[in-house]
């Protein structure tokens, strides 16, 4: 099975890939897609949906993990990243990938234990459950593969029973 997580954002876009095989799961990399800021919004949204649909096709992932829009003190910020989870969320439905979704707190809770947790904490966690040894490109990346794993987190029961 091939999780597929997904930072939605319009300037840095993260990714993370888990791959679960018999009983074992792997960061199988993460990375960012980087928007350029000079473009208009709808030439961002163009942008991310053509990486995502790229990415999607490159690693032909089983499910998807997509963050949940976090609502801050900046309105528009919020309507901003809701476009560019759209694109998103198309990209996937399009090639027929199941979607699911998780609120930044959700992640953390999952990935650390406290919904409170910083950036930093998740680092260090996500280093030590997949074993990584790199730095990360960015933290749009590691919140990228957070998020994939709080997918694993709430189906590794049910990965488990399939593979009996």
């Amino acid at each position: 099975m091939i999780i597929l997580g997904i930072d939605p954002g319009t300037l840095e876009c993260g990714y993370g890939i888990l791959e679960i095989k018999n009983r074992t799961i792997t960061g199988a990399g993460c990375n960012v897609i980087r928007i350029d800021r000079e473009l208009s919004l709808p030439l961002k949204l163009v942008e991310i949906y053509n990486e995502i649909s790229k990415i999607a096709d490159d690693y032909q992932p089983d499910v998807a993990a997509v963050e949940s829009i976090f609502y801050g003190k900046n309105i528009s910020s919020a309507f901003t990243l809701g476009h560019a989870r759209g694109v998103i969320l198309l990209a996937l439905a399009e090639k027929g990938i199941q979607i699911n979704e998780y609120s930044p707190r959700e992640v953390k809770k999952s990935v650390v234990g406290n919904g409170n947790a910083s950036k930093e904490q998740i680092q260090y966690m996500l280093k030590k459950i997949l074993n990584l040894s790199s730095e990360f490109v960015s933290q749009d990346a590691s919140d990228a593969l957070a998020i994939a794993l709080c997918h694993f987190n709430k189906i590794k029961f049910l990965v488990n029973v399939a593979e009996r």
